[in-house]
């Protein structure tokens, strides 16, 4: 017997929340203390630039992440409610698109007729295609405001608390930390590559290349802002 294929979902809000918000949290959270580090030469400042950033952005996520999903929700939910309404009023007219969407795709006419037919007698179930059809929805499975904030919420704190570990204990200020913490943001960014390449089925070395050159660059740039600002201010 062949093994069972399974297909992942792709549609759900909290699995793209979560690895938005891991990506997120490192390369905005690295930039940001690197950009700090490059004009301050006080770790406190540095860690308190890191700690806010942290909290700031994961809390902004989570809002963005929870209205985003909310809206997204509602339309969809206000379209079914037009489906169904039409879908008990003009049982015929949606009948009659069902049977052209059959036959565009190759269906014989008869057979077409056929199914339509039985499709339309559990109006569940004929929303459930016309949703799918029409709007590329599943009614069952719309998404989770409160998961995808959840989700987004401790994803961020995961990836911003990456490039901030060697700037939470001691007090002297030395180029060391900013070594480590360079080092550290690049492990986490390969690794959160590695992760999508795992999902997607993408090369590994090119999704967590292309993960590292993002995370380098806008680290990169911020570091410079604050070495240039740090110096004239």
């Amino acid at each position: 017997m062949p093994a069972e294929h399974h297909h992942r979902d792709v549609t759900g809000g909290s699995a793209r929340a979560a690895v938005f918000g891991v990506s997120d949290g490192l390369v905005s959270n690295a930039a940001l203390i690197l950009g700090v580090a490059g004009g301050a030469s006080q770790v406190s400042v540095v860690r308190l630039a890191g700690l806010a950033g942290l909290i700031a952005g994961a809390c902004s996520m989570a809002v963005g992440e929870y209205l985003s999903v909310s809206a997204q929700v509602e339309l969809a939910e206000r379209e079914l409610r037009i489906e169904r309404h039409e879908l008990v009023h003009n049982t015929g007219k949606e009948k009659a698109e069902l049977v052209r969407l059959y036959e565009s795709r190759g269906v014989k006419s008869d057979t077409a007729e056929e199914v339509a037919t039985a499709l339309m007698a559990d109006t569940d179930q004929a929303l459930a295609v016309h949703a799918k059809e029409e709007l590329g929805v599943d009614p069952d499975r719309l998404g989770s405001p409160i998961r995808a904030a959840v989700a987004s919420f401790f994803s961020f704190v995961l990836g911003a608390i990456v490039p901030l570990i060697p700037w939470l204990a001691g007090h002297d200020a030395s180029d060391a930390r900013v070594v480590v913490s360079i080092v550290m943001a690049a492990a986490g960014a390969v690794a959160v590559g590695w992760v999508l390449a795992r999902f997607t089925g993408r090369p590994p070395l090119r999704v967590a290349s292309r993960q590292l050159f993002f995370a380098a660059a806008s680290a990169a740039i911020a570091y410079g802002v604050g070495k240039l600002v740090g110096a004239t201010v």
